[in-house]
Order: structure tokens, then sequence, then C-alpha cells
């Protein structure tokens, strides 16, 4: 089955063929480091780490640059009220997000351009655009004319006629469906930095920076371009605006975007007090695993609705797969030879959690299959028709799920304390013959998902659903 993306550029989903033979080269719109990172910006960021993933696993080497944005209005406005200078001031969110994505577990991109080390790139491009024609200054700052670019508007669906005469606009962030003429090099101002260039003293625009930096790093013409669908006006229709007018060619091949991240139902915002970052799900005492597996259970392009409640079902959810990880572990000394029921549905699981992700990444079709597993395997266990077949077919499933997930089942220690000691507190009761004490905590665990099964060889538990 072919692998196929939804192409934003296009409406439609297509085949993905690459530019070059077996190699993607994927840029990733990364942070604009001027604060915390929070979970709507990881919704994008976990589910780019989870392309880059599936195309290695198909068997694809993958160069991949993600941007840091460490110079625009919100840096340095953020910078000047903080007293700092502009480097001291995003360092410190430049560390911080590389600690998140270590705790989310993503890989690492080949490339983190710093915007701030490709000013030359960026004036050069300027220069390109001047000489043919397709910007003008005005009070020292120069604008990109779209009424010279006759593509303008193709990826967004913007009307560039509906632009009022040869308007212009200075902020890197402006309404959507209004479209301008727009700064690729900003004149000094007072109180702000400022470089010397070949088109003279200032700084880029926001969408100069990634046209620069991406066709610095991946070529004029690449793979692919992601982001969130907040990044398609004005910021990825510019870059593409300003890219191709200067080239001449194609400058990405397949767009993709991610839907919003969402609060009890309501966009996120400080004001609401409903803005998460990592740190604060970290503070509540959320483990990142099941984090990263919340980002990653809705479709990429469906919006996810975040709820405390709902990361609660999602790491029960990922209980259940480490459930079978551990279980899976403590078989393994004592599984029978041969086997085979579980080894085959096993390989059907893979082969239908592969054509999930092939039709445009479809994260929650591949994970209800793994479930199937799931509940198919311990049936088997549970039933004694489980051979060393069945435990490594469904080990590899198990595997393919971490390449691909970036989760390794079975990581849980165990049950926190409070459950663990409730467990031995009825066996104690048990032993001392108080079977109406043993019970209650019994009743007690089950009000908390936790059945308890009586064995020959002792007590075992498991979660609900599995």
């Amino acid at each position: 089955m072919a692998l196929r993306f939804h192409n934003t550029l296009t409406r439609r989903e297509e085949e993905f063929v690459p530019l070059h033979a077996g190699e993607v080269r994927l840029y990733t719109c990364g942070p604009t480091v001027y604060d915390y990172a929070h979970i709507g910006n990881f919704r994008t960021y976990v589910w780019e780490d989870l392309l880059r993933r599936y195309l290695e696993y198909r068997g694809y080497s993958v160069i991949q640059a993600m941007n840091l944005t460490d110079v625009d209005d919100k840096t340095i406005a953020n910078a000047r009220a903080a007293g700092a200078t502009l480097e001291g001031y995003t360092r410190a969110y430049v560390d911080a997000f590389f600690e998140d994505v270590a705790a989310l577990g993503m890989e690492k991109a080949e490339h983190y351009p710093r915007a701030t080390a490709f000013i030359p790139e960026m004036a050069r491009l300027v220069q390109r655009l001047k000489t043919t024609g397709h910007v003008y200054e005005s009070r020292g700052s120069l604008y990109f004319k779209i009424s010279t670019f006759p593509g303008y508007g193709r990826l967004s669906r913007v009307d560039p006629t509906a632009a009022a005469g040869q308007a212009r606009i200075d902020s890197d962030e402006y309404e959507k469906d209004n479209p301008r003429d727009f700064a690729v090099w900003k004149a000094p101002k007072d109180g702000e930095p400022f470089w010397e260039t070949e088109v003279g003293p200032g700084r880029p625009g926001w969408h100069i920076e990634c046209s620069a930096m991406s066709m610095h790093l991946l070529g004029e013409t690449f793979d692919i371009h992601t982001g969130g669908v907040d990044n398609i006006f004005p910021h990825h229709e510019n870059e593409i605006a300003q890219s191709e007018a200067a080239t001449g060619k194609p400058f990405v091949r397949y767009w993709m975007h991610a839907a919003h991240l969402i609060v009890d139902g309501e966009k996120m915002s400080k004001s609401k007090g409903n803005f998460h970052t990592l740190r604060d799900l970290a503070a509540r005492g959320y483990d990142m695993r099941a984090v990263r597996y919340m980002l990653l259970s809705v479709h990429y392009r469906k919006p996810l609705n975040f709820t405390f409640d709902g990361l609660s079902q999602t790491a029960a959810a990922l209980g259940r797969i480490d459930d079978l990880a551990l279980r899976l572990d403590a078989t393994a000394a004592r599984a029978t030879t041969g086997g085979g029921g579980v080894a085959t549905r096993a390989k059907e699981v893979l082969q239908g959690m592969m054509e999930a992700l092939d039709d445009d990444l479809n994260t929650a079709g591949a994970l209800g299959h793994l479930f199937d597993l799931v509940r198919e395997t311990h049936t088997a266990l549970d039933a004694g028709t489980f051979g060393t077949l069945d435990l490594e077919a469904a080990r590899e499933t198990l595997r393919a799920f971490e390449r691909i997930f970036g989760i390794r089942p079975g990581q849980r220690a165990g049950l926190d304390a409070e459950i663990e000691a409730l467990i031995k507190k009825r066996g104690d009761a048990r032993t001392r013959k108080d079977f109406g004490a043993a019970d209650r905590i019994r009743d007690e665990l089950l009000g908390r998902g936790i059945i308890l099964e009586d064995t020959p060889q002792g007590v075992r538990w498991k979660r609900k659903g599995v």
C-alpha cells in the first residue's frame, strides 16, 4: 500500500514520492522562543516527530530542519520588557524547549537553525528579490509586492485582489483573509537590535527567515513543509511567494498542517487560565509518556480537545499497553514451544496499523488495531493457548508501536505506592481470614480501575478493559 499524505496545497490526499529516492527533506516550523512552548505547540511538534519516525520506519533517510525563531516582534518586545539582551533572553527558552523535547522522547532533528545565525543568508535572499523587482522600499524597510507573484493565495485560498491598493503591513502576524504587502526587511528602530547587511541596516521579517533557512539547509525545492493550521496564512503563503519569486522553482512539494489543540472546548489562552505547558502537567504529576500518547491519539488534521479527564483516560489506555508488555515479559520464561493463533493475529494487526498510518498518518486507526491485539493476547494468555511463536510476534508488534509512536511499552514501574499498599493490606486481611475487609479493598481497587485475580501463583492485577 502506497504512503499517502493530505497536501494542503492541493486539498487532496496524494501518494508520497520524494524528490530523491530513499531520502526525505523535511522542514518543521519550530518555536518562537519568547516563552515556554505550550501543549498546543507540542501537539504539532509531536505529530511531526511521528511523521519523521514513520518515514524512517518505512525505510526513508530523513533530513529534518526545525527553526528556532529568536528574532521577531515578540522576542524583541519581551527581551526589552525584561531588560535583557535578545540573545540572553531567548537562550533560556531555547534550553527549555530542548528539555521538553527530551521529556517527550522526540527524536533530534539534523538541524535547529536559529534565525540570528542566518542573517547573511536572509539578506542575500532579500537582495535577489530586490534585483528581480519583487520588493520595494518604504521608509527604510523593504516590502514584498504580492501583485508581482501571480500564484499568491493558492495555499491559503485567500484572494489577493482583496488587498486595498498597495497596503503594507509591518507586523509579523496579521488577520486571516486580509492579504497585504509584507515586510521582508525592517528598518532599524530605537532600542531594537539590527544588523548591517548588503541590503542595508535592519532586521529580517519573520517570513523571510524560514525561506532563507529552509532553502539553505534543504535546497531550493524540498519534500515536506509542516506546521500548525495557523501558519497557513500569512506565514506559509508568504514563504511560498518570496521563495518561488526568488528562485523560479517550486518551493515545497507537500504541505502538511496540524489542527488546533483546544482546552475544555475553548481556545487556549492565558487570560482564561487554561494555558498549559509541559511543566504545568509535570507539576500535577502527569507522566510525559501519557501526554505524548494523548497528543498522538487523535488524527493530526482533527482538533484535539484537551481535558484532564481525557488525559487520565489516555494514561489508562497506555497502561493497558504497558500491562501487556509486562505480562509478556513475565510469560517469556514459561511460554510453551509453538503456538501460532496470536502470531497470526499479531501480523494482521501490524499490517492494519501500517495501512492506517499509510493513509495520511491515521494514528487513531493504528491504535484501534493495536488494542485488538492487546485484548486477544490477554485472552490467549488466560486460556493457556500461548506459545513462543505468539510471544515473538506480539513483541514485534509492540516494538513497531515503540519505533513509530516513540513510546516504550512496559516502562511503568508498577502501581503507585497507595495502590500497592492496598493490595498488600488485602493480602494481610485474607491471611487473617478477614474476608469482609479483603472484599472491601477489592471493591475500592475496582473503583480505581484495578481488577485483581487470585491465581494459584498469587494475586495478579490488570486494568479494566484489558
